[in-house]
């Protein structure tokens, strides 16, 4: 389902407080100081003896059961950081500041997260191949639908736009090794996972080589900082067990990822269920970006109003049937990039089954379901202009063509909290209305 805050760093100082942000605590502080190791003794003994008196906030500011502070520790953490951050965040060549606050780069193409695999070092972005048969490509590329875009500036050619990634944005994290990365689930659909509740449609039991859905943008209410509200489609393969392979595309309302609750265009992808490899966006190595239209983890705007107008977004997923990449493109025929082959094990052939639909985290604060919505947070029953809705759902066959549906089974793991229902019609396909308030007198 990636972040934002400094030029590039590599050249700078490491005890430079512009690109340490603002959440330092006392041990950090003191790296910005020339003292002496006798002051710095005394500095840090009283930093201990204070502690004791009037509580120490961690870095992370969440509660946590350690109370000691331990100056050596935080400084180790800032350095993994510091680290961390100049791994992902490339030299930019041109900078854009978004109204939401985000910090666009502008990274040559060949210099972005994706180059450093060591299969993919030294080389550049492929060429587009050609669409699946059956797609109806648009007379022309429209402009993005993201707030960064209204600026009026873009990435020149040759770059990609990339989300700078903060400080702050890792210590929002539940734990420095999550950062960027989804909480190990369960994913089969016919039971529920823990945590995690879905309203989806989905198709099985054939060889898929992509997807298409258009889905209606909200801004739902995401009750906690750790949980999210998500509208995507799966494109899937594996036993469901520590081989399950993933490529995942839609929007996202995620507090803890981007530290608000802007709706993001996002991108994800595992080969081995959501344990050791994938990652939202471009926070490690995988997907190539080959747009410099398109920020993965960027504000989508305009978004849908409740019996107002609605605005929707069209995703599609196919495997190059040349080379074996899953591409990706986003709107009216803009070509985000692709996952390289080689990422995946069962995906490297085909999927198995296509899931097109919403998640939330539900975290039951004091005991109760919580209150984030999905969706619009109305339900499925309440229909055009108040439900969240995908439509013109397809799947790309084994001869790279989009076909209709022909056995979508849809399903709500929580049907009381947010539910699912389905039709076919000649102008929208195959489609369906989903979402929910979340806690309700029906879902206490």
């Amino acid at each position: 389902m990636v972040p934002a805050s400094f030029l590039w760093r590599k050249n700078t100082p490491h005890c430079d407080p512009s690109t340490l942000g603002h959440r330092l605590s006392m041990a950090s502080a003191l790296c910005f100081i020339n003292i002496t190791p006798t002051i710095l003794i005394f500095v840090l003994l009283f930093s201990l003896l204070a502690s004791t008196i009037t509580p120490v906030h961690s870095l992370q500011q969440r509660p946590t059961n350690q109370t000691d502070f331990h100056p050596q520790q935080e400084l180790n953490k800032l350095k993994m950081i510091r680290a961390h951050l100049d791994k992902i965040n490339k030299p930019a060549i041109h900078t854009i500041q978004s109204p939401d606050g985000d910090i666009i780069d502008c990274v040559l193409s060949h210099h972005q997260p994706a180059f450093d695999h060591p299969k993919l070092q030294g080389q550049k972005p492929l060429d587009p191949p050609e669409r699946p048969q059956g797609h109806k490509p648009p007379r022309t590329e429209t402009e993005s639908f993201q707030l960064w875009s209204t600026s009026g500036e873009n990435c020149p050619e040759g770059t990609v736009p990339i989300r700078r990634t903060t400080e702050e944005d890792i210590l929002r994290a539940t734990s420095f090794q999550m950062f960027g990365r989804k909480v190990r689930k369960w994913v089969r659909r016919e039971t529920s996972s823990d945590g995690h509740e879905h309203a989806v449609g989905y198709v099985t039991g054939e060889h898929y080589f992509g997807a298409k859905a258009s889905i209606n943008v909200w801004a739902p209410r995401v009750a906690d900082q750790y949980e999210f509200s998500l509208s995507q489609m799966w494109v899937i393969s594996g036993s469901f067990g520590d081989d399950l392979n993933t490529i995942e595309a839609g929007w996202q309302v995620s507090p803890e990822l981007y530290g608000d609750n802007y709706p993001r265009f996002f991108t994800y992808w595992t080969s081995d269920a959501y344990q050791a490899t994938g990652c939202y966006n471009l926070l490690c190595s995988g997907f190539v970006q080959t747009n410099n239209k398109i920020a993965i983890g960027a504000a989508i705007s305009p978004t849908s109003s409740f019996e107002g107008g609605q605005f929707d977004i069209s995703l599609l997923v196919w495997k190059d049937p040349k080379h074996g990449n899953w591409w990706l493109e986003f709107g009216s025929g803009v070509l985000v990039g692709y996952w390289p082959s080689f990422l995946f094990t069962h995906l490297q052939d085909h999927a198995t089954m296509v899931q097109f639909g919403g998640e939330v985290v539900n975290s039951s604060p004091s005991g109760l379901h919580t209150t984030t919505e999905m969706g619009s947070g109305h339900f499925a029953g309440e229909g055009f202009g108040k439900a969240s809705y995908f439509r013109n759902l397809q799947v790309v066959d084994w001869d790279n063509s989009l076909v209709p549906l022909s056995n979508l089974v849809v399903l709500a793991d929580h049907p009381n909290c947010y539910d699912i229902e389905g039709g076919i019609n000649t102008v929208w396909g195959n489609y369906f209305y989903y979402g929910g308030p979340g806690r309700n007198d029906r879902c206490p």
